[in-house]
């Protein structure tokens, strides 16, 4: 499946709003911001900015405002990749295609360019153009998705210390959702916030992403094993290598093809509230599922 129609349009509005928000990789000290924008400017599909810019879009506001939102998304999103690929992490020589940062730059300077990129995204936010009430829930929102509890860093813990362990199904589910889906949740959930959503509405989008999140990290799985490195832009079988807790490992790859078709069909029951104006949504969502990179 190819992406949706307007991906495209979508995805050029998210770039020129990064290149607005990224200092120029000339701008002192010359090497972090040339790190940060090496690894932003990688090639990555803007999955999460553009989740958080059509969700806002479905209620009807004004959303210029959510494209600095999904910029941040896209700040921490790529800030997690830095670290991930760190030989103290991950250790990956590929990502997108290209070599990781720190084989670029070295690995002080990577976790610098994560660190920064971190702060810009919430720099970012602050000074986002969205009504202030709604712009704190963002932020919130946010922050609680790439945090400890239940969010992005948690998962990334669980991970680790998963490896080389026979993991159940519960814990397999907590890293998943936490790892992989929590920001793209929170993008959604506070792309929907900054467009104007009432509180309904915004719980709706929830458990629409907490599903459609989980199953993109089932299809994570599914293509590492699946898929070679070329396709991935990534190192493929690194899963396996590194005895990771996944999807096929604990359940085989037809189990777990059926497991993502699964959280797919829950994540776009929630959709059919908006009807056509679900649409787009519905579009990336099916997207994620069925991608092959």
């Amino acid at each position: 499946m190819s992406a949706p129609d307007f991906f495209q349009q979508d995805h050029a509005a998210i770039e020129a709003g990064l290149e607005k928000l990224l200092p120029a990789d000339s701008t002192p000290p010359a090497s972090i911001h040339t790190a940060m924008r090496y690894s932003v400017f990688a090639g990555g599909k803007r999955i999460r900015p553009i989740l958080c810019y059509e969700s806002a879009k479905l209620f009807g506001a004004d959303p210029a405002g959510a494209i600095p939102v999904g910029c941040a998304l896209e700040f921490i999103h790529t800030y997690s990749l830095i670290h991930d690929d760190l030989p103290a992490l991950d250790n990956d020589d590929l990502r997108r295609g290209k070599p990781t940062n720190h084989k670029v730059f070295g690995e002080a300077v990577a976790i610098l360019a994560g660190d920064a990129l971190l702060t810009l995204a919430f720099q970012t936010l602050a000074n986002a153009a969205i009504e202030p009430a709604r712009r704190v829930r963002v932020i919130s929102e946010i922050a609680s998705a790439a945090g400890t509890v239940n969010g992005m860093v948690g998962g990334q813990v669980a991970d680790i210390e998963a490896e080389k362990k026979a993991a159940d199904a519960a814990m397999l589910e907590y890293i998943h959702r936490s790892k992989t889906a929590a920001l793209i949740c929170g993008s959604i959930v506070a792309g929907a916030i900054a467009g104007g959503a009432g509180d309904e509405d915004v719980e709706r989008l929830r458990r629409f992403g907490g599903q459609i999140g989980w199953a993109f990290q089932v299809v994570d799985d599914i293509l590492d094993v699946s898929e070679s490195s070329a396709s991935l832009g990534k190192t493929a079988g690194k899963d396996q290598a590194q005895q990771k807790a996944t999807y096929p490992a604990l359940y085989g790859l037809e189990k777990s093809r059926a497991i993502a078709a699964e959280l797919e069909t829950k994540a776009l029951r929630e959709l059919d509230f908006y009807g056509e104006r679900g649409t787009r949504l519905r579009q990336v969502a099916q997207f994620l599922v069925a991608r092959r990179n």
